[in-house]
């Protein structure tokens, strides 16, 4: 189908179809002739070409989401989503991408694409940063990292959240552990994580976070909470990478016969749904996601009409959701 059958079917010039159908400004076009050319459109099945459109405006319309090869969980499909339906308010299509093998390398996904803008939850080679704004792209963020070692802070910080956890275990425990995902591809988060929580220990004069790495299976976690408790002095508070790394120390515990919060007091990140389930439920730092979302999806939207954005981070609102595990 052809705009041209739209406008034999809708009665009404070619020229009209397309200024309906793009919805271009400043054209008195009645209603009634309005509501005709749409009707033909869904009619005829027609949609405009985002190639065509894309030759017309100089770009198109469309985000591209750069993934790292991380878990695709609650909290990134959440953030996902949002980034799908703020993108959406602004008339842009959020598509993503994850870089999980065996993925199409990404040159062959942002050349095929020719995306308006990239947003990437991770750094990438500062040469693909330069291949893409070659070719016409006219953003490239990411969340994390840097693009030619620009000295930016993160668009999202992630210490705070470290730091929110320490200073809730610091009062009544004067040694802390850090749960470390068995996941190197996560690092990007954990460390600065892990250094939120090492800048509240030496601000109260606490020992170094013992820091050790936890598996997602209670038989190995259990061998982490003894090296814990066995420390001297011993840990007795957790800060845990996320919840899924902090139900794995709650399963280590009870594979010892202990339990949390007399033995070993745990706090997560993220309040997925099964953090309120666990035996003890989970306390936990919940994020704004929306928020994130939508301060994300502003900034691209600034950069392509031409503004500045902001140097410092997003503002992203914590809340310890406390429970009975600390």
């Amino acid at each position: 189908m052809t705009s041209a059958d739209v406008a034999r079917e809708a009665g009404v010039s070619r020229a009209t179809v397309s200024y309906v159908l793009n919805d271009v400004p400043h054209q008195k076009i009645p209603e009634a002739t309005r509501q005709r050319v749409w009707d033909a459109a869904a009619r005829l099945g027609y949609a405009p070409s985002a190639a065509a459109r894309a030759l017309r405006t100089g770009r198109s319309e469309i985000v591209l989401g750069l993934l790292p090869d991380w878990p695709i969980e609650h909290v990134l499909g959440r953030l996902i989503q949002q980034l799908t339906n703020t993108f959406a308010e602004n008339g842009l299509t959020f598509v993503v991408h994850s870089s999980a093998h065996p993925a199409r390398p990404l040159r062959d996904i942002w050349k095929a694409m020719t995306p308006a803008a990239v947003l990437a939850l991770q750094d990438f080679d500062d040469r693909e940063a330069d291949a893409m704004r070659a070719a016409g792209i006219e953003v490239v963020m990411a969340m994390h990292g840097s693009i030619r070692g620009e000295p930016r802070p993160p668009l999202v910080s992630e210490q705070p959240i470290g730091a929110l956890q320490a200073r809730h275990l610091a009062a009544p425990h004067r040694r802390l552990g850090y749960a470390y995902p068995d996941l190197p591809g996560l690092d990007v988060l954990a460390q600065p994580r892990l250094d939120g929580v090492r800048k509240v220990c030496a601000e109260l004069d606490l020992p170094e976070p013992d820091v050790r790495t936890v598996p997602l299976d209670a038989p190995g976690a259990a061998e982490v909470v003894k090296a814990w408790l066995a420390a001297d002095p011993p840990v007795t508070g957790i800060c845990a990478f996320n919840d899924n790394v902090a139900l794995a120390v709650l399963a280590g515990l009870s594979h010892l016969g202990l339990r949390a919060p007399q033995d070993l007091a745990v706090i997560g990140v993220d309040d997925i749904p099964g953090a309120s389930l666990a035996h003890p439920p989970l306390t936990t730092v919940v994020r704004d996601t929306d928020a994130i979302a939508r301060g994300l999806a502003r900034r691209v939207v600034d950069r392509l009409g031409g503004k500045e954005i902001p140097a410092e981070p997003l503002r992203d609102e914590l809340l310890l959701r406390v429970r009975e595990s600390a």
